[in-house]
């Protein structure tokens, strides 16, 4: 099992910023079904409605000289003790009581990611995490539980 430990998100009055990502750090956040986190500017297209990374990347990540603060490379949520980047597309995961996400591909990052990293995408591939998209909407928390309720290879 594992543990939320960040939500961010890009809030509709925010001020844009040229050198960072704009994220804002929450506690606690409503995921909507179709849409992702409430009130985020980022939510609402197709199958991306999140980007999902591990801690354990992150931290790797920092010790390349990325910028892993929260929110610094672009992901809405970290996840501890979850191997997100080895996850196959198809996977859901619930997130606290309710909420239930499905992986849809790999995040491979772009140009914005490089100017605001002052790094090449290729450097962090295959540790940049997955998009998502919520199925199941419901409140989260940092400190909730997360658990692989469904690999699309134990489906077959």
């Amino acid at each position: 099992m594992g543990e939320l430990v960040s939500i961010v998100y890009k809030p509709q009055d925010a001020a844009p910023s040229v050198e960072n990502y704009t994220r804002v750090p929450r506690q606690q956040a409503l995921l909507v079904a179709g849409y992702g986190i409430e009130n985020d500017t980022k939510g609402g297209h197709s199958d991306r409605h999140l980007n999902i990374m591990a801690a354990h990347a992150l931290e790797a990540l920092a010790e390349e000289g990325f910028r892993t603060a929260p929110g610094q490379l672009g992901e809405q949520l970290i996840l501890a003790d979850v191997e997100i980047d080895s996850l196959p597309p198809g996977t859901r995961l619930q997130i606290g009581d309710a909420a239930c996400v499905e992986l849809t591909e790999p995040r491979t990052g772009c140009g914005k990611f490089e100017r605001h990293q002052g790094k090449l995408r290729q450097e962090a591939a295959g540790r940049l995490g997955m998009m998502a998209r919520v199925v199941i909407g419901g409140e989260v928390a940092v400190g909730d539980p997360v658990t692989v309720v469904a690999e699309v290879a134990a489906l077959k």
